[in-house]
């Protein structure tokens, strides 16, 4: 079979969603990988020998570097990408290449990490963090309900979905009636090694964007005065610092032998935000220690409360205060949270996902 991989944009390092596409060409290291816009830079060497082609917008002066502005011209860019000829066509999809044009008779399996939340259950929160004027708040607001429009249309065109979590699954049955599997995405488990040296101190491992909420742990570790080390970078980076007490580093980002070490070490790890999935707690298990989570989303499917963690359910600086005083009366064992991270691995995401194409392009 002629197989092709999609994915949105490969312009952010390696981060969830391309974690993923970087199992999907393990297991079709052949197949060209179609992407919206393309920087070689930011992805490094792990993308460094793929057959990666772009679209038009990668022709556009400075579309690369300011892509996100250019979201009204992908519905016309994504369906240009040229993937008739294939009879495969596997994309891992946040919002565009879910509805990429194929040839009648292929077969199109769409992983998919969410329905664009731009479009759907978080467009207000996105229309209110565009760092724009008025007139682009005002136009987002009228071609959004144009997109979803499209988004809803096109989204019949896969011919099977795969959802992340639980949680994927029932959003693309909300937005566009259309069923999906359930395969949780791949975890290097095999990466993170439990350490018997247990230090002070709490975790969060996350872009510094709004979605992520770090500003309500950071505001309720402020009033608890426990450490908190947060690792990661982005645009609120500057406000957070200035929010920060002495008790909380943001550290930026760090090599990946540091997370490892960070993560094998911490009291426990804390994710105050609602994922589609969610890799970090899932490698923070890995490392035997446990999560402190928002209860809601694709946490409530990897972590097992009062055994691998702990939930608050108000996304809330109250809530979350609540959750570490519960946290810290109450013991975890290290296997245990080891054990759960394990049914995650990468090898099980491999076994599960090519035999689900198998059963689904059997003649």
């Amino acid at each position: 079979m002629r197989v092709a991989l999609a994915h949105d944009y490969l312009v952010q390092g390696i981060r969830g969603a391309e974690r993923v596409l970087s199992v999907l060409h393990e297991l079709w290291p052949e197949a060209p990988v179609y992407t919206l816009v393309h920087d070689p830079q930011a992805m490094g060497e792990q993308c460094a020998g793929w057959d990666v082609r772009t679209s038009l917008l990668q022709r556009i002066p400075g579309g690369v570097r300011h892509y996100q502005k250019l979201f009204a011209l992908m519905p016309w860019a994504v369906e240009r990408l040229p993937l008739a000829h294939y009879d495969l066509v596997i994309s891992s999809s946040s919002a565009w290449v879910k509805s990429v044009r194929t040839r009648p008779g292929a077969t199109h399996v769409c992983y998919c990490h969410s329905p664009a939340r731009f479009l759907w259950h978080w467009s207000e929160e996105y229309i209110a963090t565009l760092r724009a004027g008025g007139a682009a708040k005002w136009a987002a607001r009228k071609l959004i309900p144009r997109l979803r429009v499209w988004d809803r249309r096109t989204a019949q065109r896969p011919t099977h979905y795969v959802a992340n979590s639980e949680a994927v699954r029932e959003r693309i049955r909300k937005y566009w009636d259309r069923h999906a599997e359930v395969i949780p995405p791949p975890v290097d488990t095999a990466g993170f090694v439990p350490e018997d040296v247990d230090e002070d101190y709490y975790l969060i491992v996350a872009a510094l964007t709004p979605y992520k909420s770090v500003d309500v742990a950071i505001e309720a570790f402020n009033e608890l005065g426990r450490p908190l080390v947060v690792v990661g970078d982005g645009p609120r980076r500057a406000d957070l610092e200035r929010l920060a007490g002495s008790n909380v580093r943001l550290v930026g980002k760090v090599p990946e032998e540091e997370v490892r070490r960070l993560y094998a070490r911490c009291r426990a790890f804390v994710m105050p935000q609602e994922e589609d999935f969610g890799i970090a707690p899932v490698e923070a298990m890995s490392a035997g220690r446990p999560v402190i989570a928002y209860g809601a989303g694709g946490a409530v499917g990897t972590v097992l409360e009062d055994e691998t963690g702990v939930f608050f359910r108000e996304q809330t600086v109250a809530g979350l205060i609540d959750a570490v005083r519960r946290f810290e009366g109450m013991s975890f064992d290290k296997t245990r949270c080891r054990e759960r991270a394990r049914q995650f691995d990468t090898e099980c995401f491999k076994q599960r996902f090519s035999q689900f194409v198998a059963d689904h392009t059997a003649a």
